[in-house]
């Protein structure tokens, strides 16, 4: 059995779309994800030194200009208006992190290989659900609410196993995260609101580990769902009843949730018999989900 290619998953306008590339034989919903090199990732480069003039931070055995923490970084940032960045060396970062800062920022994790989130070794971990935090926004390990954000190598985890609980909330007006993961047991990636841009990155957990109101395109990314008793698998048989399952859930009055298709092709492409989608002209794109200046994210990645 082979996994069909996912380009992008893009939330627009309260619509989950999913724009795939291919169809190749019948094939089922992998539960291990795709290795990163088989979505069109290549090895860049090391990113080992803290570019120039950036905040550094490091866990352990901080020189006295160096941070032990991120949440002390980002509050020693105070109002600025030119863009600032932070550099993470290896380690884990036990803390919460609310980032809410008025000038451009970028955090760079150390990596062996910029081009996947695989080097990563820089991680950002809290342990907490949204019933002991009081909301969803309260249980994310970080809390973003600011424009002009990006994020490069960094694992964003909240360690909470019994229910919801965020490993990043973004609320915010361009805002890319680049191989990047995230990592949680359920809605694990809060894309409240405003512009975002996901690439090369890694999303897990059990249900509904993306959601949000805002407009994200997340593209080339591998997503792994846990395994879940009572959960619909979504699997394409080998040879006969052949289905899978895109949405199965309880919606609110009124709701119409739509799929549609778009250029499709493989020998598992024939749609004659699948009622429930809309055939769409063309294909969603960037410039669709942001408007004209939809160039915003770092093309050069």
């Amino acid at each position: 059995m082979t996994a069909f290619h996912i380009h992008a998953i893009i939330i627009h306008r309260n619509r989950l779309i999913i724009q795939v590339l291919d169809y190749h034989h019948n094939y089922a919903v992998p539960q291990e994800p795709l290795p990163l090199g088989s979505i069109g990732s290549s090895f860049r480069s090391s990113r080992t030194v803290a570019p120039a003039n950036c905040i550094v931070v490091r866990p352990s055995g901080a020189s006295a200009s160096e941070f032990t923490s991120l949440q002390a970084a980002v509050n020693s940032i105070g109002s600025p208006t030119k863009p600032t960045c932070i550099f993470l060396n290896s380690g884990t970062y036990n803390e919460r992190v609310e980032v809410k800062v008025k000038a451009p920022l970028t955090l760079y994790g150390v990596t062996a290989d910029t081009g996947s989130y695989k080097k990563n070794t820089v991680v950002i971990k809290n342990t907490i659900g949204s019933q002991d935090a009081g909301s969803l926004d309260a249980s994310s390990t970080v809390n973003l609410r600011s424009n002009d954000f990006a994020a490069y190598n960094i694992d964003f985890v909240n360690g909470y196993t019994a229910g919801q609980a965020v490993a990043l909330m973004a609320n915010g007006k361009k805002t890319g995260f680049y191989g990047c993961s995230f990592k949680s047991y359920q809605d694990t990636l809060y894309v409240k609101a405003g512009w975002m841009y996901y690439f090369n990155c890694y999303i897990e957990g059990a249900v509904d580990y993306i959601f949000g109101n805002g407009h994200a395109w997340i593209g080339e990314c591998n997503h792994h769902r846990f395994q879940w008793a009572g959960l619909y698998n979504g699997i394409l048989s080998d040879r006969t009843n052949r289905y899978l399952t895109l949405h199965h859930r309880s919606q609110h009055k009124g709701a119409t949730p739509v799929f549609q298709e778009f250029g499709k092709t493989g020998a598992g492409a024939d749609t004659s018999q699948r009622k429930y989608f809309t055939p769409s002209d063309k294909a969603l794109t960037k410039r669709d989900l942001w408007g004209a200046d939809f160039k915003w994210y770092d093309t050069s990645y």
